[in-house]
């Protein structure tokens, strides 16, 4: 089929676009490539599929209604992966503006994109930061995520109800994903296991938050890839068991909507991280202890099953091999 797929410059879009490319999939890829961070690195990423016959890419930003209205007309993807946003949960303290403009402006052009071109499913990201205050563990898609902590958090909650409106208005088959903490070989620079990985190799002290306390649903990149994709390929229907006296947050009973978790369901604590990090790099840390930030949460554990259920999904991959693909990865990328 033909998918556009935003974001392919970006750590997990371009995973997503070299699967599919890999299936037999055609791709329209659209990427900004913004300079927030490294931009050799989102090009080095590109170039692994980006001479493939059934790879076409658009340097265009999200926000861009023309350009956005454009590649829609001109392509007409039958299925829509939105990856693309505005990296950086704490950046958007001092760039609201931007967040905006990308996570809601540019999410809006991709909707009106599917609407009038007729796109049979959009699986768009969303983030496990929505759970926000909420503290009832593991995080289900049935509990509320009425109390984000951050902008990132609250435009991707946006998101997920923007999808909803047009999926009930325009019929649109919609599936919003969860992401859980995501990492593994093409990262991004500014997410924790890059940073400590470049301060250890450097013999510089490294920022551990909440003295290293707090768990994640660390998740490969290759585990959260296999589920876009089987997402992709089943598209939401209606909840014939919703109830609107008591509706259920995950799915719907006037619009094809469905939300999912997708991460791993065992979480680690950041110090165990940092410890299988060390191993893989054959040197310790030097650690700089400091309590938990503004807007951060101390843990988060997801609840994988409705995932499970609806299209088998299951992550394979434990830390350990994880991040010694990543510091594979990296020591070859940084040092060729």
């Amino acid at each position: 089929m033909k998918v556009l797929v935003t974001g392919t410059a970006g750590f997990i879009g371009s995973h997503v676009a070299l699967k599919l490319l890999e299936r037999g999939d055609e791709v329209v890829g659209i990427d900004s490539l913004n300079d927030y961070y490294d931009v050799n690195l989102k090009k080095a990423r590109l170039a692994r599929f980006m001479d493939k016959p059934a790879y076409t890419h658009i340097q265009a930003d999200l926000a861009d209604r023309a350009a956005i209205e454009s590649v829609f007309a001109t392509h007409k993807p039958q299925r829509v992966i939105n990856l693309a946003a505005q990296a950086g949960v704490r950046y958007a303290a001092q760039n609201p503006h931007v967040y905006v403009a990308s996570n809601v402006t540019g999410f809006l052009h991709v909707l009106e994109g599917c609407r009038h071109h007729g796109v049979e499913h959009l699986v768009f990201a969303s983030t496990s930061s929505v759970y926000g205050a909420n503290r009832k563990m593991p995080f289900s898609e049935h509990q509320s995520t009425e109390h984000p902590l951050t902008l990132y958090a609250a435009t991707k909650k946006a998101n997920e109800q923007m999808a909803h409106s047009y999926a009930h208005l325009y019929g649109i088959p919609s599936t919003g994903l969860r992401f859980f903490t995501v990492y593994g070989p093409w990262g991004r620079p500014d997410m924790a296991l890059f940073l400590f990985t470049k301060a250890i190799l450097a013999g510089e002290p490294i920022k551990v938050f909440n003295h290293g306390h707090h768990k994640r649903s660390f998740t490969y990149v290759d585990d959260i890839v296999e589920g876009v994709i089987r997402t992709l390929d089943r598209a939401p229907g209606k909840n014939s068991d919703w109830d609107a006296n008591a509706p259920d947050p995950a799915s719907s009973g006037v619009a094809p909507y469905r939300l999912f978790n997708i991460g791993n369901q065992e979480p680690v604590e950041l110090l165990r991280y940092i410890e299988v990090l060390e191993q893989c790099l054959g040197r310790k840390a030097k650690m700089e202890m400091l309590p938990l930030q503004a807007g951060d949460v101390p843990d988060t554990e997801a609840d994988v099953s409705e995932l499970f259920d609806a299209v088998g999904y299951q992550p394979k991959v434990q830390v350990q091999e994880g991040v010694a693909n990543f510091v594979q990865w990296y020591e070859q990328f940084y040092t060729k």
